[in-house]
């Protein structure tokens, strides 16, 4: 009884792991058609019963780009590089859709060290740069026994276990820098994407605060903190305002 209760349990999953497949061949070929309202519409349905995955957001992305609606196309690429932070087609073309958009801030001035080092981080998702972390930890320990527990007569091996031991240190000790930074990225949501076609960003958080400066549909923003109904966002250029919390989506 229990092994027909378990092959029915195993022949449910792979029904809906065809299903889902289905589904998705179903949205592609929508795509292809250029029926893109109705691959979103799937994708969608994905989402729901299944869960997200950058392949996902990444083709909802493409699917809301040839509609022309930026905004959605935007936040579905930043989404799958939150997952996928190596995915070449979706830095891509969210570089490519950010040229579509009406606002072009001028980033302020980043250190080169900074850069250089969120270049790194995103060659990889958080859990590949744990399992790095993991293997050249073990590898510097290997190296480490061998230096200090080789005869001085054996000197080539314990040449061999230093020249091992400190890369595999070093290496380690970035994969497990990359890995929590990774991880607290894609905790952290403070990153959204304004959904309103225009919006005066205030002073404060009230609808009576002085008018700063205009944003509009597409512009990534920082949110600072909230206050009821208002978010604080910083721009990439450095300013900073109130937005209604309705003007905008968080990645």
């Amino acid at each position: 009884m229990k092994h027909k209760i378990l092959s029915l349990l195993v022949l449910c999953v792979i029904a809906l792991s065809g299903a889902a497949q289905t589904t998705f061949e179903q949205a592609g070929a929508m795509y292809n058609a250029q029926r893109y309202a109705d691959a979103v519409a799937l994708y969608d349905s994905i989402e729901v019963s299944e869960g997200v995955s950058p392949e996902l957001y990444y083709n909802r992305g493409n699917a809301y780009y040839k509609m022309g609606k930026y905004a959605p196309a935007i936040i579905n690429y930043e989404r799958a590089l939150l997952l996928d932070p190596g995915n070449a087609n979706a830095k891509y073309n969210l570089e490519l859709v950010n040229t579509k958009i009406t606002d072009k801030i001028e980033q302020t001035g980043t250190f080169f060290i900074n850069v250089w080092a969120e270049d790194v981080r995103d060659w990889f998702p958080s859990n590949t740069w744990a399992v790095i972390a993991v293997v050249t930890f073990l590898l510097f320990v290997a190296g480490l026994v061998i230096y200090l527990f080789t005869g001085i007569e054996r000197m080539m091996w314990k040449k061999i276990g230093f020249f091992v031991a400190l890369p595999m240190f070093i290496i380690s000790a970035i994969a497990l820098s990359c890995a929590v930074a990774q991880n607290n990225r894609s905790k952290t949501h403070d990153n959204a994407i304004v959904f309103a076609p225009e919006v005066s960003v205030k002073s404060s958080p009230a609808d009576s605060g002085t008018d700063l400066f205009v944003l509009h549909e597409g512009t990534k923003v920082i949110i600072q903190e909230q206050v009821g109904s208002w978010v604080e966002v910083v721009v990439s250029d450095g300013n900073r305002g109130w937005l209604p919390v309705s003007t905008i989506e968080v990645i």
